[in-house]
């Protein structure tokens, strides 16, 4: 069970409420910091993105762990439009904490200080319509947003301020839409899109939905404090990712039905066809992406890791890293909670393209 502190609860219901003020608050921060961050460049940022439980919290720990990488972490929320005065705060009053596996029961430990996702309520101060699922959620250089390219790129000079580093790198989900809108905003990003097979990522997004669903019910409020932080994979508040109309009612549908994988199946095909068309366009963005099997990760880390700091051009650390890497393995069979006629479905809806990734059943 999730303890969600009334505390927690009600920072985080003003920060959702209040944006306006909090942007305004921001502002003000950033025109502070101004002398600190004029010199500060954004260089090579890493978007770590994919759909959930792909594996982009492990990228993201393992990335974090080199010298000079800048991310955010927990303490950021829920106040992540003033990052330094919201730190600065948590310095002073904030307890040590023992790390705790994460709700999601999957064996990653966590404390305050952990790597995580928090771009997210700023798209969505921007770009309302981001998790509306009647919306396209597509973002390119045709979205271009100027009072949220100069928020956003401040914001990320303040986070390498506050952390101390040179080479920004996020994990966000939503991302995995908006790759055109970053790589025109930042021409020299990468984006690096873990994959894993259909069938044990289908049954493990299940799990996660079950889980949050029955935390949920224990607790009414976190729906609320998950959609202020912009989590909308699994649990009552779930959304689509819509990146194709047609795919998005199909997936609606079916989860009206209670057919939940199936749902899932059809985001599986929908989020990694538009990866692969990013991939396959032949122009600069194509070459500035790479996919990652997550199976690759937990066979072999040492070299997948390897490729990954080199198409990155992160060198320093590495070799450090990898001579003490953490044990990195798949969950055992979770594929198996799915029933026959459910692994069938799933099977079905992504096998064209699971083959593409080299997946068999």
């Amino acid at each position: 069970m999730i303890q969600l502190r009334n505390s927690d609860f009600y920072l985080s219901r003003f920060a959702h409420k209040a944006p306006a003020i909090l942007k305004l608050l921001g502002d003000v921060e950033t025109d502070f910091l101004r002398p600190q961050t004029r010199a500060i460049d954004i260089d090579r940022p890493v978007f770590i993105t994919g759909l959930a439980r792909s594996g982009t919290t492990i990228l993201l720990n393992l990335f974090s762990s080199l010298p000079k990488v800048g991310t955010h972490r927990y303490r950021d929320y829920p106040f992540v439009f003033v990052p330094l005065a919201w730190n600065r705060f948590q310095d002073r009053m904030a307890a040590p904490q023992t790390p705790v596996e994460r709700p999601h029961r999957d064996r990653i430990q966590i404390t305050r200080d952990s790597p995580e996702a928090f771009e997210e309520p700023i798209w969505m101060h921007f770009f309302p319509f981001v998790h509306d699922a009647a919306s396209h959620h597509v973002l390119g250089p045709a979205h271009d947003n100027p009072r949220f390219n100069s928020f956003f790129l401040e914001h990320l000079r303040k986070i390498l301020l506050v952390r101390g580093g040179s080479r920004y790198v996020s994990k966000g989900n939503y991302n995995v839409a908006r790759i055109q809108y970053i790589a025109h905003l930042l021409p020299d990003a990468r984006f690096v899109i873990p994959i894993r097979h259909p069938l044990a990522h289908v049954a493990s997004l299940l799990r996660q939905h079950g889980l949050f669903t029955e935390y949920s019910a224990g607790d009414s409020r976190l729906p609320e404090y998950l959609r202020a932080a912009g989590h909308y994979e699994f649990g009552p508040q779930r959304v689509p990712i819509n990146l194709d109309d047609a795919a998005t009612r199909r997936i609606l549908e079916a989860w009206a039905r209670g057919e939940d994988e199936l749902g899932y199946a059809v985001m599986w095909r929908s989020v990694y066809t538009h990866v692969r068309q990013l991939t396959e366009s032949g122009n600069d963005l194509a070459g500035r992406i790479k996919a990652v099997r997550y199976e690759d990760l937990c066979t072999d880390a040492p070299g997948t890791l390897r490729q990954l700091f080199e198409f990155c051009e992160l060198t320093e650390g590495v070799e450090e890293l990898l001579s003490n890497l953490p044990e990195i393995s798949e969950p055992k069979r979770v594929d198996e909670m799915l029933q026959p006629a459910q692994r069938e479905r799933v099977w079905k809806e992504t096998a064209a393209l699971a083959e593409c990734y080299g997946y068999r059943p």
